[in-house]
């Protein structure tokens, strides 16, 4: 797998870019707003610097979304230059696909060569779920490249003869970026950082320990000065925080993005550990390859066992098996929210797992005896493991399976046959070029398949058509409220700050069809005691307030939560008007109002 020339390395890498770049945004369109939560905050960031700031869903900043705002900033900075369309909202989210596949290229080829750095980019490149997000305007695509940049900073920093402290607190700032991306998920990679630091580091341990610390403080500065600008604004002067009880930073970062997704505490909703759902439902996402990366990890150390301390093969095994298994461990033990689209995390620990742990027993296979067989069980369980996929989904063509298996057959074969054949390198340009599509073929037709289809709404998941959504005609896209309400919002929002307060998550899909701003009531989960019925009502007093939403079915739904307090203020009080199961009260013609 080495002696590429440097044309040929630049050939395939840029077609892999450019491969990458059409599948992630060839028809993009088709999915609209996508995740409309998020594609208004966008619209709310590119119009008030206040709530991009802050992150809020609504321009005059009612409440925020439920996670820091890095991803938004991108996203709204795109909105504000090319204006408000699904192209602005998503084409940015492509280009960090890409850009991680790129990086991955970089860092992978200085563990060990460009041929096996093509190999891990490729592989991320196909990765179903990196093509779903990459076509997404969930903040997950962001997250990636900024901690594959991180492992590219850190590869720099241990590579060098003496210091590299730059190059450390680089990638500590980019981990700080990650959790104002994701919060404690952008964390989840750094044992796998400072473990090769420790390990690989230039230097005595003391000296790589202060570069550690170095990196962590970086970590700090990244992501706390953000965390600084929310505490020390005082909470009538920003907008709520959502997913959160008591408008609090520290409840959202500690609580509902953190260890309530361990343990189901709070909004997350309890819900048993699944140890087996990397394997099972969230197989198709970036599962492919996951059982060969982690039987080559364990045989790539095995085969490199007696080298320096800091040989980049070994630096790299640390680095990227660190990441595979903390990641990994921690998404399988969520008990709390969790979408099958969190594994765009291993994604890059896969690729890179797979890349190098098969290049380092291929390049022993001749000396050690149990590397061929080794190889041909991995290749066999793989392509096995991928037509068991991909047969899970009948209704895509099933081309893919007879292609999988025969590669997989071809490539065990000839990596058999290669001692024995006469001109060896003909049947070890088969057993590897077999390998490649029985590898493949099978996420990358995942892949394909996802970019074909429509993707909307909060629990999206990769493969051919599984979240297609079709809004029946006289009803805003992507929800059950209709057409009309979102005109009424429109023409009514002039001299509010709020044209409209909604219960559930439509609000978003109404702010993005009226172009009006329209607050959330109760945040995503519909639970944050946001705003309470005091400051309901003084806002109402004060006419900051034109509308209130409310789905008739649900009327009288929790009636001691927040909402439900509203809802019953609201009832009877003000006149009201009916649109196919929504009623829509008018709050500035009181009649019969309670005083405020």
């Amino acid at each position: 797998m080495t002696g590429m020339t440097t044309a040929r390395v630049r050939l395939i890498l840029g077609v892999q870019l450019v491969l990458a770049g059409v599948l992630y945004t060839v028809g993009v369109g088709r999915s609209g707003w996508a995740n409309a939560y998020y594609a208004a905050a966008a619209q709310a960031g590119a119009t008030s610097w206040h709530a991009f700031l802050f992150g809020a869903l609504d321009p005059a900043g009612g409440i925020t979304v439920d996670k820091p705002p890095a991803a938004l900033w991108l996203m709204a900075g795109s909105v504000r230059l090319f204006g408000l369309t699904p192209q602005a909202l998503l084409w940015p989210q492509a280009a960090c696909g890409v850009a991680a596949v790129g990086l991955l290229y970089l860092t992978v080829r200085r563990h060990s060569s460009p041929a096996v750095g093509l190999m891990a980019s490729g592989i991320l490149a196909v990765t179903p779920v990196v093509t779903l997000m990459a076509r997404y305007d969930n903040p997950d695509t962001l997250m990636t490249l900024l901690l594959v940049g991180a492992a590219y900073a850190v590869t720099r920093a241990v590579d060098r003869h003496s210091g590299g402290t730059g190059w450390v607190v680089l990638a500590g700032a980019l981990v700080g970026l990650a959790f104002l991306t994701k919060q404690v998920q952008g964390l989840l990679v750094l044992p796998a950082l400072a473990a090769v630091l420790l390990v690989a580091g230039p230097g005595g341990f003391g000296r790589r320990l202060l570069r550690a610390l170095a990196g962590a403080a970086a970590t700090v500065l990244a992501a706390g000065w953000w965390v600084l600008v929310v505490l020390l604004t005082p909470a009538q002067q920003r907008p709520y925080i959502g997913g959160t009880a008591t408008n609090s930073i520290w409840e959202l970062t500690l609580g509902y993005n953190g260890l309530g997704r361990l343990n189901g505490a709070g909004a997350n909703g309890t819900h048993a550990a699944n140890y087996g759902r990397l394997f099972g439902s969230a197989a198709d996402e970036a599962g492919w390859l996951l059982p060969a990366a982690l039987a080559l990890l364990v045989a790539g150390w095995v085969v490199t066992r007696g080298r320096p301390r800091r040989d980049p093969l070994r630096a790299g095994l640390v680095l990227w098996g660190g990441w595979l298994l903390v990641v990994g461990v921690v998404l399988s033990s969520l008990r709390g929210i969790s979408h099958s689209y969190y594994t765009i995390e291993l994604a890059p620990a896969v690729a890179a797992a797979v890349a190098l742990g098969g290049s380092a027993v291929w390049t022993v296979r001749s000396r050690v005896d149990w590397a061929r067989p080794f190889l041909a069980v991995v290749l066999g369980v793989s392509a096995l493991y991928a037509c068991l996929v991909l047969a899970l989904q009948p209704a895509w063509p099933v081309v893919a399976i007879p292609v999988v298996a025969v590669a997989g057959v071809v490539a065990i074969v000839a990596l058999v046959l290669e001692p024995s054949a006469r001109a060896d390198r003909p049947m070890r340009v088969l057993a590897v070029t077999a390998a490649l599509v029985a590898l493949l073929v099978g996420p990358a037709t995942w892949s394909m398949a996802t970019a074909r289809s429509v993707h909307q709404g909060a629990n999206v998941q990769a493969g051919p058509g599984v979240t297609d959504l079709v809004t029946p005609p006289g009803l805003v896209p992507g929800s059950r409220v209709p057409a009309a309400v979102a005109d009424l919002v429109g023409r009514g929002a002039a001299g509010y700050d709020w044209a409209a307060v909604m219960t559930g998550r439509y609000a978003a899909q109404v702010q993005l069809t009226s172009g009006a701003p329209v607050r959330m009531l109760g945040g995503f989960t519909g639970g944050d005691p946001d705003p309470s019925l005091v400051a309901f009502q003084e806002l109402v007093a004060a006419d900051r307030i034109h509308y209130l939403v409310v789905e008739a079915g649900n009327l009288h739904a929790a009636p001691d939560s927040t909402a439900g307090q509203i809802t019953s203020w609201v009832l009877g009080a003000f006149p009201e008007q009916q649109f196919q199961g929504w009623l829509v009260f008018d709050l500035t013609r009181p009649g019969g109002q309670a005083p405020v």
